[in-house]
């Protein structure tokens, strides 16, 4: 099965299921055949747990969820070596994060110590516990929520939590006919807990082929130099006191490519990259203090180094 066939059944299938966020859903798909992870802001009820759970489910690969409290433990997450009596014996009890999908819900909720358990599985797709290595599952992806609102007694992500994130998108409220469809479909019987009426369509192999043709699109030298003018226009910004890194241009060029992938394409354009620029760099600046008491937003610097910036022809 092709890359862009995989794609449009996973975005077709969520977008049935998880009504008025079909940037959401297609953001996900992006992410998945690309191999990077993502973070998720919204506020509650709008649908980012159960599009997590539906991808999973299509896909036909272990999902796992994590509700992110201050007294979460790096073990609670990644598992631990327990001592068996019976054979005298240390063995290993996995924790959730041995999974394909992992739902890392309201991670800011949860102090950086055990924010970071998750930064070798994230960069690696491996984890270490007691100097053993262990390798995950493949796809393994980690979709995390935030809650914008709410920030009492939330620990903000370190730069090097978030520059693991390949894309970040916010989701707002669904439009008024999207949502009276949403409450259609449960007046219809549509239960969330459930998702019975979720088939799985794809498999683990389906993305990892797909992962692997993305890898192999080509890309023109012009449209590098277009991806790296764009890093450095962020890094000279006077309202940036820290701007977008290497990791952030290998983030825009993998899912530029599984955007060209998604449309059918194999070469990318300029709008590729230009497209998921916010997404891809917004949540990797950092903002000088100045700039923060002036309103700048990382979406109004990204706004003027994409106009400023050059497109290739």
């Amino acid at each position: 099965m092709k890359a862009n066939e995989v794609s449009q059944i996973l975005v077709n299938e969520m977008t049935r299921v998880v009504v008025g966020q079909s940037e959401l859903c297609h953001m996900m798909a992006v992410c998945l055949i690309a191999g990077g992870h993502m973070i998720i802001e919204g506020a509650p009820g709008l649908g980012k747990t159960l599009a997590a759970r539906t991808m999973a489910k299509v896909v036909a690969a272990p999902f796992k969820r994590v509700q992110f409290t201050p007294d979460l433990m790096p073990s609670d997450i990644i598992g631990t070596n327990v001592y068996d009596a019976s054979t005298g014996r240390f063995v290993l009890r996995q924790g959730p994060l041995f999974t394909s999908f992992l739902l890392a819900d309201e991670i800011n909720r949860t102090p950086p110590k055990t924010q970071s358990a998750l930064l070798e599985a994230m960069e690696e797709s491996r984890v270490t516990i007691d100097g053993t290595s262990y390798v995950l599952p493949q796809p393994f992806m980690v979709l995390a929520t935030q809650n914008p609102i709410e920030y009492e007694g939330t620990y903000p992500l370190p730069e090097a939590q978030l520059d693991r994130f390949m894309v970040k998108l916010t989701v707002g409220y669904p439009e008024h006919q999207e949502a009276k469809r949403l409450l259609d479909n449960v007046q219809n019987g549509f239960n969330a807990q459930l998702l019975d009426e979720v088939k799985p369509l794809l498999t683990p192999q389906d993305v990892m082929a797909a992962r692997t043709e993305v890898n192999e699109i080509h890309v023109e030298g012009t449209l590098f130099d277009y991806i790296l003018h764009i890093l450095e226009a962020t890094r000279r910004d006077s309202a940036v006191y820290l701007g977008a890194s290497p990791r952030a241009g290998i983030a825009m060029l993998q899912a530029g490519k599984a955007m060209a992938v998604m449309e059918g394409r194999s070469f990318c354009v300029p709008e590729d990259f230009k497209s998921i620029a916010k997404h891809a760099l917004c949540h990797r600046l950092l903002l000088t203090p100045d700039a923060e008491i002036e309103g700048i937003t990382p979406e109004r610097v990204l706004d003027k180094v994409l106009s400023a910036v050059p497109v290739p022809q």
